[in-house]
């Protein structure tokens, strides 16, 4: 038997029966209703996928019936039969929501064929709501691993931010996770159904990224062919990310003003104004503020941008997540790689805790999967770690110092002591603290050591569990 429901509706007993036979013999499961009044009592009863309805009928028509099916959201297609005298009326149904229309004397392979488009297009819209439904699971805010306070700050902003139209502005070092962020704010937000349109202002060249963004006429210049909208229409009651927003020329930032404050652009080498509905989300890993100063930057274009900042700490700032971050990329690519390993080991994962992260979590993300693949028994030890983790060294050459110089400034005998602590953590993490083996990487000896294991009160790590 069929899955399909389908429910005809004609105040004239002939015409149900005849169409009852022909979608009958299609094994589909039909029911019939007398007039529009019934076939809305049905409605709000039982599940039908397709209802072919008589526009003409007394009291409830079959424009009234298409009505109901879309003012109440009601997942089911409806197609309009009528005599050739109500072609028009029919067509205006179609733009209020019918799916199509067959005219009066029917015929059975029309009707057929109709009924089968109907449904085959209802299954690709279930088809796209599934999908549509699984990416917005994706983008989950709650999906962004971390339990630090900073992260939580993250999390309460975006679920605050996230059902509004207001511009948001990411800021955070390179890796730290930006896009995610901005995809879960489209896909939790009113405009979740509609697109999401990602624009690199950083890796397009100066001279194509006008045409990319607003699109340009036939003509307009040497190679434009043909007409091509760009990524704001393309977004167009959408979002629109643009990545490293700090790259755009003085040019292009002029004209990003103008979208924002007055909604609508020109095409390159076009006169006509093209309106646009798009929320704007910016992201960056440079000093906005600093980059004004320097004349770099727009200053009526930050603040338009400024509206709702919205700052990602670096891994070093939320090392408490860090276990959380290993067990989730074990899990991504453990399974991908069908990897045996089961864990990090205590010292492994204290080298990964005291390490700068430089990269943030795409570097965390780049070393779990490295080792994946790499490491050849079921537990990464700090063998298995690169140099520059083991060392407690940075990939680059460039010198970062072990304590961020906050705006405010810092003590410097405090800075001093912190800088001290940390590099005695340092040699007693790599010793595994053994005393002894630690001083020597000091070079002092090993009551100087311990005195000064007190003075700071450091103490031994407890195990990292990643259960």
């Amino acid at each position: 038997m069929s899955t399909y429901n389908i429910l005809i509706v004609d105040d004239e007993g002939q015409n149900r029966d005849y169409l009852s036979e022909i979608l009958s013999e299609e094994d589909y499961n039909v029911s019939t209703a007398s007039n529009g009044r019934d076939a809305i009592a049905r409605l709000s009863q039982d599940l039908f996928h397709v209802v072919l309805t008589d526009l003409q009928m007394p009291e409830v028509d079959g424009l009234g019936v298409i009505r109901h099916l879309v003012e109440n959201h009601i997942n089911c297609i409806g197609i309009l039969f009528t005599g050739y005298g109500s072609v028009k009326t029919a067509v205006d149904a179609m733009k209020l929501g019918a799916f199509d229309y067959i005219t009066k004397p029917f015929k059975a392979d029309e009707i057929k064929v109709v009924v089968k488009k109907a449904l085959d297009h209802l299954a690709l819209q279930e088809e796209n709501t599934y999908l549509k439904q699984q990416l917005k699971a994706k983008y989950k805010f709650e999906n962004i691993i971390g339990s630090s306070e900073k992260m939580q700050k993250v999390f309460s902003l975006i679920d605050k931010v996230s059902g509004t139209d207001s511009t948001v502005l990411v800021l955070g070092e390179s890796g730290t996770g930006k896009e995610i962020v901005e995809k879960a704010l489209h896909y939790n937000s009113p405009r979740a159904q509609n697109p999401f349109v990602p624009v690199n202002c950083g890796a397009i060249p100066e001279e194509l990224l006008e045409s990319e963004l607003f699109g340009h006429e036939k003509g307009a210049f040497t190679g434009a062919f043909r007409t091509r909208i760009g990524r704001f229409e393309l977004a167009n009651g959408g979002s629109i990310f643009l990545d490293e927003i700090s790259e755009m020329s003085p040019n292009l930032q002029v004209k990003l003003l103008r979208v924002i404050q007055e909604r609508e652009f020109e095409r390159v080498g076009g006169v006509k104004s093209i309106r646009t509905d798009v929320r704007i989300i910016a992201a960056t890993n440079r000093d906005l503020e600093e980059e004004v100063a320097q004349g770099r930057f727009r200053e009526d274009l930050y603040y338009r941008l400024n509206v709702i900042p919205l700052n990602l700490p670096p891994l070093r700032e939320r090392r408490d997540d860090i276990p959380l971050l290993v067990k989730h990329f074990m899990g991504k690519y453990g399974r991908e790689k069908n990897s045996r390993i089961t864990g990090f080991s205590r010292r492994a994962m204290n080298l990964l805790a005291h390490y700068r992260w430089p990269g943030n979590v795409r570097e965390l993300e780049n070393l779990v999967e490295r080792v994946l693949v790499l490491c050849d028994g079921t537990e990464v030890d700090t063998a298995d770690l690169p140099e520059r983790i083991a060392a407690g060294t940075p990939r680059t050459s460039e010198v970062v110092p072990l304590i961020d110089l906050p705006e405010t400034g810092i003590d410097l005998s405090t800075a001093v002591s912190e800088f001290e602590k940390a590099i005695i953590m340092q040699a007693l993490t790599r010793s595994n603290w053994v005393k002894n083996r630690a001083a020597k990487l000091l070079h002092v000896n090993r009551t100087t050591l311990v005195e000064k294991i007190k003075k700071q009160n450091l103490q031994k790590p407890t195990e990292i569990n990643l259960d």
